[in-house]
């Protein structure tokens, strides 16, 4: 017999990942031990970032980035899914998104390694290829037919959240949140019925408030900006996310883009191409592949004009106004 919702008790749970900290936030039975579903999340995560991460120098990732060119590396197959689905969207955005711009990501001081001039100045003269162009798939692996250098950042925190939403459901929780920074899925709804309030945060580096209210079910969330990490270079702060064309930080962008999608890996990675894509281009482009997105634009006079694309966006999405999820 089923538990009715007054049977359910919330819980919350955290630890740390990438860099940052992921967070669960459920409902379950009262009976329901914490402990191991605590530890099935963090082993979870632990093992995307193992795999996954450019910081981490034996990960699978940063093995298949050292490997000689025309070898075929064998992968695990949570990598070759990340890196099948970043060589997808890149093709869907025109080659916005880019998960071969590991080059440009270091250069220019967003990984592990400080900032470099003469590596900031290969980096921009690279004569850069599709990086579905260059690797190759098949059953003993992956293989590089010219050099690249993978960089998963803009879709591997995406990935991490549909884990955790995955091992969750995996324990037969129905109901629950799950996120790492600001990427975050929805499982279900609350117990009395209620999407899960997300808020979209306002594109301020000095605080932290709240833009609008989205109500989320079964659906992920992901937002990319220029307000949280950057580099300031003769007085000019400039994004994390990188240009393909340019292999240099955007220059011109939205302060962020929103995006809600079925998964957190897409929803991640959408919203940096829309990111780079700017505030013209972005929009067009997020029609074009049905996307629900919110662009936030900083004005001359300090506050921010929104354009919603999509029903989800549209229908009277007011500043911390409720809105329907998907």
């Amino acid at each position: 017999m089923l538990k009715m919702s007054t049977d359910l008790v919330r819980q919350a749970l955290n630890g740390p990942t990438m860099g940052t900290r992921w967070s669960a936030l459920f409902f379950a039975p009262p009976e329901l031990d914490p402990a191991p579903l605590r530890s099935a999340l963090q082993a979870a995560v632990e093992a995307v970032d193992r795999s996954m991460s450019t910081w981490k120098p034996d990960s699978d990732l940063m093995g298949l980035n050292r490997a000689p060119l025309g070898e075929w590396v064998s992968v695990a197959a949570d990598l070759r899914e990340v890196i099948e689905l970043g060589l997808k969207i890149g093709r869907e955005s025109g080659g916005l998104f880019d998960i071969g711009l590991g080059d440009a990501v270091g250069a220019w001081g967003f990984g592990p390694a400080a900032a470099d001039t003469h590596a900031i100045k290969a980096a921009m003269r690279a004569r850069r290829r599709a990086t579905d162009e260059i690797l190759e798939f098949g059953d003993d692996g992956i293989r590089k037919l010219a050099p690249v250098t993978l960089d998963l950042n803009g879709i591997v925190k995406g990935y991490g959240v549909d884990r955790l939403a995955e091992t969750l459901q995996a324990l037969d929780i129905t109901c629950g949140l799950v996120g790492i920074d600001g990427e975050m899925r929805a499982i279900g709804t609350q117990p009395d019925g209620d999407g899960w309030t997300i808020a979209v945060e306002q594109p301020d580096p000095k605080r932290r408030a709240p833009h609008s209210i989205l109500a989320l079910q079964d659906a992920a969330v992901a937002t990319s900006g220029d307000y949280r990490h950057w580099v300031e270079v003769q007085g000019r702060r400039l994004s994390h996310t990188m240009t393909p064309q340019t292999g240099a930080p955007l220059l011109s962008s939205p302060a962020s883009v929103t995006v809600v999608a079925r998964t957190c890996a897409e929803a991640d990675a959408w919203a940096t191409a829309l990111m780079v894509a700017g505030p013209e281009v972005g929009p067009v482009l997020a029609m074009r592949n049905r996307l629900q997105a919110l662009f936030l634009m900083r004005q001359p006079e300090g506050d921010y004009r929104s354009l919603g694309i999509g029903d989800l966006f549209t229908k009277g999405l007011e500043p911390m106004a409720a809105a329907a999820g998907l």
